[in-house]
């Protein structure tokens, strides 16, 4: 005899869904009964601030306080969320505040401190995006900096990128997102550092690309093909990665470009004088990557 089927399972249909506010609350941190001015978030929450305070921190409500105004306490809706007209006025009123672990949410004060001429939120914001998450994500960074004009941050930050593949789809989504010129000059820094060390590599006391190949010893023509192979291999990990660590930490000792590099020889049996001098090739190929531009200009 068969056993019956087991229950079909609960509809998703009968789990809780949380559902918009319709009624307006107050934030616990602002509620002050003596509060002349009640701002309301699009999620209706309710913030009771005094009036002189927004006058003193914000160029917007300070030119709006001078048209006439109603009995108090005044209502005025606004378009930021709760979160972010919490940490805006927290910020305005001299008020403790979590850090600042998510770029979204630094867009987010940035974008409503400038609607509201706040200048005060936008310089705590400029303080705390050079400090841990937030500057582990120098992209974001880099475009938040570009864009409020904070040229120093915006410097280091595009150091940090040297670590990135702007290429990558993530990042160049990314780069996409912000202007032509911030996203050029990003470009051209990741590029300078690529073809500069490409060109280094083609000049004294290197051995260049048109360079008459002949063995240092006996002066019989070789063939470099193991030191071209190498050049190109560092010049795509440069490419991939500019900071070029890649290529000094491991790459010269551990890439089999570099193993047939260094150990290459003169192919004439009474000769097979080494070619390639490791350790001070690998010096002098540092010296170049040091010396390359670091931040954008």
């Amino acid at each position: 005899m068969e056993s019956p089927p087991d229950d079909p399972p609960a509809s998703k249909a009968n789990e809780a869904v949380p559902q918009p506010r319709t009624e307006p609350t107050t934030h616990p941190a602002f509620d002050s009964p003596d509060a002349d001015v009640v701002l309301v978030s699009k999620d209706l929450v309710q913030f009771h601030v005094h009036s002189f305070t927004l006058k003193t921190t914000s160029g917007w409500f300070r030119s709006l306080f001078t048209l006439p105004r109603p009995s108090p306490p005044e209502t005025i809706h606004l378009d930021e969320d709760s979160s972010t007209l919490e940490l805006l006025l927290r910020m305005v009123s001299g008020l403790p505040i979590q850090p600042l672990t998510s770029h979204d949410t630094v867009d987010a004060i940035i974008y409503a401190a400038e609607k509201y001429d706040m200048p005060g939120p936008i310089s705590l914001v400029r303080i705390a995006v050079l400090t841990p998450p937030l500057a582990d994500q120098p992209l974001r960074l880099y475009a938040a900096a570009a864009r409020c004009g904070w040229t120093e941050e915006a410097k280091v930050a595009s150091q940090r990128t040297l670590s990135m593949n702007l290429w990558e789809d993530d990042n160049w989504e990314m780069l996409a997102k912000v202007d032509v010129r911030t996203a050029l000059a990003l470009l051209k820094l990741h590029r300078a550092r690529r073809e500069g060390l490409r060109k280094r590599l083609d000049e004294f006391p290197f051995i260049g690309g048109n360079a008459i190949a002949l063995c240092t010893r006996c002066r019989r023509p070789i063939d470099h093909h193991t030191w071209r192979e190498l050049k190109y291999k560092v010049t795509m990990e440069m490419d991939a990665r500019p900071l070029g660590d890649t290529v000094l930490d491991d790459g010269l000792t551990e890439w089999p470009e570099a193993k047939a590099c260094w150990d290459a020889k003169c192919p004439y049996t009474e000769c097979e004088v080494v070619l390639y001098h490791k350790a001070e090739t690998m010096r002098l190929i540092r010296e170049c990557i040091e010396s390359l531009p670091k931040t954008t200009s």
